[in-house]
């Protein structure tokens, strides 16, 4: 078998992205605990973490090609933000005028925070698009640390110290009480910096040896089947700790599954993955609160459901991309 090329993360990263969106909405589809499906679709938790990593990964070209602070600000911003203005607005507001005040935006001060940052996922841990405030977050720091582990390389172990942090938040009643209600962010940001990490390698198209492939066989093997014994099993609301951690090494050694499976495929079924992975952020917020939301009611079975969302939500978050882009070619290229 040939070689582990890490540059294979960055060339098929639009369809890593459409195959980590994929599993992401096979997670969302609502599916019976009696299942023999049951534990590996809720695993479909890791494409978070695929997002993230990757994100992290073309954060580390970005900032290398342009270290400036208003640049990658405007850049990563204006990806983000008009479709989440958009679909916030329709959301909240919605949410605002029925519930007659309460809910999510008990005043008009909630309203336009959750518009602007989604105030209430770090208020009150409202998971409805609980990773646009996250990414963000995450952006916004991202600059320094790229500029921190560029002055002083021995600060790539600073994914560590969040590891450790998140065990603490989980272990320590007080932190717990304090913030633990944010923990889906918390036990996120480990795998986002070490793609900030892995940036480097992939942009210097590094490449290990044939036989790192029997490592990355047994990692995502291992790491899946302890993610898949832990949901069929766990009756918590929070995935415990460690299944939190397997998280890592499984995506980033499904990813690189994915990589060879990418080569293999014919080019028009790459091409899906790599269109979904276009509108990955459209679909991301479409697909739960504006389609499923309305179509679990009939009770369908899992698959025809996630069919069925698949269908409405593409076209939709399709359009969407487009009347974003409509709204950016308006706006300046930089502030």
């Amino acid at each position: 078998m040939k070689t582990v090329d890490i540059f294979d993360l960055s060339k098929y990263r639009g369809a890593l992205m459409g195959a980590a969106m994929l599993i992401i909405i096979l997670f969302h589809m609502p599916l019976s605990r009696s299942s023999a499906f049951f534990g590996l679709a809720r695993c479909g938790n890791v494409g978070v973490d695929m997002f993230l990593f990757l994100s992290g990964i073309g954060l580390w070209y970005a900032w290398t090609k342009n270290p400036s602070f208003k640049n990658f600000y405007w850049r990563r911003y204006i990806r983000i933000y008009p479709a989440w203005l958009i679909i916030a607005a329709i959301f909240y507001i919605n949410n605002y005028l029925t519930a007659k005040g309460g809910g999510y935006s008990p005043n008009l001060f909630h309203l336009v925070a959750n518009i602007l940052v989604n105030w209430s996922f770090w208020r009150i841990d409202d998971l409805s698009f609980w990773f646009i405030p996250s990414i963000m977050m995450m952006y916004t720091f991202a600059p320094l640390y790229m500029r921190l582990i560029q002055k002083h390389p021995v600060w790539r172990w600073m994914p560590l110290l969040f590891i450790l942090w998140y065990a603490m938040v989980r272990y320590y009643t007080p932190l717990w009480n304090a913030v633990g209600h944010v923990e889906i962010f918390w036990s996120r940001i480990a795998v986002f910096l070490l793609g900030i990490n892995c940036g480097a390698w992939v942009k210097e198209k590094r490449s290990f040896e044939s036989s790192g492939w029997i490592i990355i066989v047994l990692t995502f093997v291992m790491s899946l089947w302890l993610c898949v014994f832990i949901e069929a099993s766990r009756r918590s609301a929070f995935p415990p700790l460690v299944e939190r951690y397997a998280y890592i090494p499984l995506s980033v050694s499904g990813m690189f599954l994915f990589c060879a499976l990418f080569k293999v495929l014919p080019q028009w079924c790459l091409r899906i993955f790599t269109f979904i992975g276009g509108i990955s952020l459209e679909l991301y917020l479409i697909h739960v609160q504006f389609v499923l939301k309305y179509i679990k009611v009939y009770h369908w079975s899992y698959w025809v459901t996630t069919l069925a969302v698949l269908l409405i939500s593409i076209p939709l978050a399709w359009l969407l991309s487009k009347l974003v882009d409509c709204i950016v070619r308006r706006l300046p290229k930089q502030i």
